[in-house]
């Protein structure tokens, strides 16, 4: 194709045209929705979510009904198990950015040790052993989760982003539906109903290590090429046709040139031929199309250090979207509590507690993928707000006279769509702000912010239902989360070009 090009055109539209082909699927050739990559990768947190919500969904109740917390001494230990990876989601990403191919290693490194803290829990029987283990278990899922959000963005381009973490959280949160389930039928089945929890638990998540060793790319090539040939849609396959392209049509374009001044523009050509094929569409895209401006670029990018990664934050709009996450998540209300609340107001027995986090599992699976497509197409930053006024919502109907049985459906449905829309949506729009080669390390500058912020609400609201009550703590924090919305429509982030 590029060799007929070549007799037909000048050398310099060759090279355009051999740049622009490294850049997009070979002709003819449907380009895929979602990346292999991300399949790989949602399959790894399904599993991973079954065996995980099956711990979550029994933990509140082992903890108070069992063991006997005060609601304060809950609030520590959640707080504990939902934000102390936030210590280490920026070493995460940090060492993924750093080892420049190191992302699955990393993630797998978190889903390991995470799967080494279920059996613990057989032993434990106290708030100190307990503490240390959860944090332990979030230790590995800061870990992996900024490495692994990195793989998602790097497989896919600006404009389906949104989809394809919309696909991936839509695949996790299929573990998270069925884990609580099973969680469910063994505590109705077993007579050691908790400890049976903990051991199935512990054999799921080795099942989820395996696939993510077996099955998810990895390698020295992940960190650069990786990124390009999946988001392009055409895998390897692509920076092959690139190089292949580049020594026949640039070749061609340098015998048939009649002086020094063609063979320069040819040699030029395959320079740029490489540089697209080696950073791949997300940088052409934020050079201007340019993808010889872009391996300058990378070449001139700073190396992946800590210093580096915090130096994002002077970024403006990066900088909003880590504030505005971290002030939301100050008023976002844990999970557990969401369901203590709900089991309080309606009296819920204790052996079908473990079902209510199906009800936000479900809404959340039903939602993900179209939010995250609504998301690129009308703006993330919109979905994302939307998201948390369903939020503000559900801690109404908590906080409203209503006692009818249609209240547990419409709070868990809103809390679903809470997530659905904001989960994958941040880290899309997070994405929009953070360079390639610091993707991992920028994205857990975001997550620490929120993971820290819910640490502390999960703490705060802990310390004032047991000084004040659940209702005065639920409407504190409703007030604050509406607060907290309102500045962040202020503060919004400019979306990127070409985007809504």
């Amino acid at each position: 194709m590029y060799v007929a090009d070549s007799r037909a055109g000048t050398p310099k539209t060759s090279a355009a045209a051999s740049a622009e082909g490294a850049a997009r699927p070979r002709a003819g050739r449907r380009r895929a929705a979602v990346a292999p990559t991300v399949l790989a990768l949602g399959t790894v947190s399904l599993i991973t979510d079954v065996s995980s919500e099956m711990v979550t969904a029994v933990l509140p109740l082992y903890l108070v009904a069992g063991l006997g917390l005060s609601p304060l001494g809950f609030g520590l230990l959640d707080g504990i198990y939902n934000g102390f990876s936030a210590l280490v989601r920026l070493v995460g990403g940090h060492l993924a950015d750093r080892g420049g191919g190191r992302h699955k290693w990393v993630a797998g490194a978190g889903y390991a040790l995470s799967a080494a803290c279920k059996p613990l829990l057989l032993v434990a029987t106290s708030l100190t052993p307990i503490g240390l283990i959860l944090a332990a278990d979030r230790t590995g899922k800061g870990l992996r989760t900024a490495p692994r959000d990195a793989l998602i963005s790097l497989s896919s381009t600006p404009e389906n982003r949104g989809r394809a973490f919309g696909v991936h959280r839509a695949m996790d949160t299929a573990g998270a539906l069925f884990g609580p389930l099973v969680a469910f039928l063994i505590l109705r089945t077993t007579v050691d109903g908790y400890d049976a929890v903990f051991t199935v638990s512990f054999c799921v998540a080795v099942v989820g290590v395996l696939v993510l060793v077996l099955f998810v790319p990895g390698g020295s090539g992940t960190g650069g090429g990786f990124g390009a040939g999946a988001g392009s849609g055409a895998g390897a396959g692509s920076e092959t046709k690139a190089r292949s392209d580049t020594g026949t049509g640039s070749e061609t374009n340098a015998r048939s040139g009649t002086g020094t001044g063609s063979e320069t523009k040819a040699r030029s050509g395959a320079r740029a031929d490489e540089a697209a094929a080696e950073t791949g569409p997300d940088a052409a895209v934020d050079t201007g199309g340019d993808p010889a401006a872009a391996a300058d670029r990378r070449r001139a990018a700073p190396r992946p250090t800590l210093r580096a990664a915090l130096a994002l934050l002077r970024r403006r709009d990066l900088r909003r979207i880590t504030v505005c996450a971290l002030l939301l998540g100050l008023a976002t209300v844990s999970d557990s509590f969401v369901y203590l609340l709900l089991q309080r107001r309606l009296g819920v027995p204790d052996r079908w507690f473990a079902l209510l986090p199906l009800g936000t599992a479900a809404a959340f699976l039903l939602l993900a993928v179209p939010l995250g497509r609504l998301a690129d197409c009308t703006g993330r930053w919109r979905v994302f707000l939307a998201g948390h006024g369903a939020l503000l919502l559900a801690y109404g109907l908590l906080l409203s006279s209503w006692h009818g049985s249609a209240l547990p459906y419409a709070v868990l449905v809103l809390h679903g769509s809470f997530y659905a829309a904001t989960d994958g949506v941040l880290m899309a729009a997070a994405s929009d702000s953070v360079p390639r080669e610091l993707r991992s390390s920028g994205l857990a500058l975001v997550q620490t912010g929120q993971a820290l912020a819910r640490f502390a609400c999960s703490l705060g609201f802990g310390a004032a239902w047991t000084a004040w009550g659940d209702r005065t703590a639920l409407t504190a924090s409703a007030v604050a989360l509406a607060c907290c919305a309102l500045f962040s429509f202020r503060l919004r982030p400019t979306p990127p070009e070409g985007l809504a």
